[in-house]
């Protein structure tokens, strides 16, 4: 099971749409693909480098002592039920999730939520009509909608996450 982080004073509160069943039960958002952490390294996001992130070990106390403690980020996901493939989740399934970061938001002040896929963005604001790059704000947070990071150029996700850290700096 995943303990999602949040806390006051996060720079950036990273929103997934839900686990695959291999996070899950290690505990660690993206942990079955670990290309999301990759991307952190690669965009100076945190310090560990690949050959760290690759042990799940290492990797787990990362996520449970260094994500938002030392870099000041926080994670989501919008539906917690681990499914393999997105096609899984059924409709509905993202109201309580909606509403738990919709608080999360209001009351913890990140200076930046970026959503992790135009899906995780689609569930939470039940629209299709947005871009990836930057979105309305909420409760005085900028949005942004980065691309998922296991397909595609990593170099794109790399300057999106370089783009949401000039403004959700840990303060």
């Amino acid at each position: 099971m995943i303990r999602y982080k949040v806390s006051r004073g996060m720079g950036v509160l990273f929103v997934g749409i839900n686990p695959h069943p291999g996070s899950y039960r290690r505990g660690i958002p993206f942990s079955n693909n670990k290309m999301f952490w990759y991307i952190l390294s690669r965009a100076g996001a945190i310090d560990e480098d690949a050959e760290e992130l690759k042990d799940d070990k290492r990797l787990k106390r990362v996520y449970e002592t260094r994500f938002s403690q030392v870099y000041g980020y926080g994670f989501l996901n919008v539906i917690n039920r681990p499914t393999v493939d997105i096609s899984m989740l059924e409709r509905g399934e993202e109201r309580n999730g909606r509403r738990k970061i919709l608080g999360a938001i209001r009351d913890y002040r990140p200076q930046v939520v970026c959503f992790i896929g135009k899906v995780a963005y689609e569930k939470f604001t039940g629209t299709r009509n947005f871009g990836f790059g930057w979105q309305d704000d909420i409760f005085g947070s900028r949005s942004y909608v980065m691309h998922f990071p296991l397909r595609g150029r990593a170099s794109v996700r790399v300057r999106e996450i370089r783009t949401v850290l000039r403004f959700g700096k840990n303060t």
